[in-house]
C-alpha cells in the first residue's frame, strides 16, 4: 500500500499502481491480493474474504522519478533481490524525500519552454522573449498562488491571467508582434498533459472510474486556463 501511495501522489496510472501491489505482494507470498486504486483512494486485501485496509489520497502531484523507482524497487522485489524489511526501508525513504527542483529552476525551465513552444507554433523570434517572460512570470504566480489556495485550478486561472495580461501588454507596446503565438506558447507549462495521457490509458486498460475523473480533471484545468485567457480578452 505504502508503494501504491507513493505512485498515486505522484500522478501514476491506476492500472499501473494495481499492477505493482499485486506483484510484491505474490512476491511475498499472498497468493490471491486484491487491489482496487482511483486517484483518491487504495484498497488492499490478502484475499477475497478478508478485511480490506483503505488508504487516502489527499494531495498529488508530479513526479516522474518516484514512480520509476517504485517499479525499480518493485522488480528487485519479484527478483528476490529485497527482504521484506529492506523494501519497507527503500519506499519509506523514498517518501520522505523530495525530489523537485527548486521554484527558480522551475520558473526558469517553463520561461524557456514558453519560448521554444511559441516558435514552434509559427511565432517569429521578436515573440520568443515576450513569451519566456510571460510564461515564467505566469508560472511563479501559479506556484504562488498554490501556497495560499489549495485549489489548483484557481492557481492555473491566476496564472493564465498573467499571461494574458503580459502578452496583451507587449503587443500593447510593440515588443511583440503575434498575440495569439505569445499566449499559446506561454500557458503551455500549465497544460495538463499528463493528465490527459493518463486519463486514456486508464480507459483503454478497463479503468472507467480512473479514466473519466482524470479526463474531467483534465478538462476543469483547460477550462481554468481558457477563463483566465478569456477575461482579459474580454475586457480590454
Amino acid at each position: 500500500m505504502l508503494a501504491g501511495k507513493i505512485m498515486l501522489e505522484c500522478s501514476a496510472e491506476t492500472y499501473r499502481v494495481e499492477d505493482t501491489m499485486d506483484r510484491i505482494a505474490k512476491a511475498f507470498g499472498i497468493e490471491n491480493p486484491q487491489s482496487y486504486a482511483t486517484p483518491t483512494g487504495i484498497n488492499f486485501s490478502v484475499d477475497r474474504a478478508e478485511a480490506a485496509n483503505f488508504m487516502r489520497i489527499a494531495k498529488r502531484t508530479t513526479d516522474l522519478y518516484k514512480i520509476a523507482e517504485v517499479n525499480r524497487i518493485s522488480r528487485m522485489i519479484v527478483a528476490d533481490e529485497l527482504s521484506l524489511e529492506e523494501a519497507l526501508k527503500s519506499l519509506n525513504k523514498l517518501d520522505s524525500n523530495r525530489y523537485f527542483y527548486p521554484n527558480k529552476v522551475q520558473i526558469l525551465a517553463a520561461a524557456l519552454v514558453s519560448g521554444c513552444f511559441t516558435i514552434m507554433f509559427g511565432g517569429t523570434w521578436t515573440d520568443f522573449l515576450p513569451a519566456c517572460i510571460a510564461g515564467g512570470i505566469g508560472f511563479a504566480g501559479m506556484l504562488s498562488v498554490e501556497r495560499l489556495v489549495e485549489i489548483r485550478f484557481i492557481a492555473e486561472f491566476f496564472a493564465s491571467l498573467i499571461i494574458g495580461l503580459l502578452a496583451w501588454g507587449f503587443i500593447t507596446t510593440g515588443l511583440g508582434l503575434e498575440l495569439d503565438k505569445i499566449i499559446i506558447g506561454a500557458v503551455m507549462p500549465l497544460v495538463p498533459g499528463l493528465h490527459i495521457t493518463n486519463a486514456v490509458r486508464d480507459l483503454m486498460a478497463g479503468h472507467l472510474v480512473a479514466g473519466v475523473s482524470k479526463g474531467v480533471e483534465a478538462t476543469l484545468t483547460a477550462f481554468a486556463i481558457g477563463a483566465g485567457i478569456a477575461a482579459v480578452l474580454a475586457f480590454l
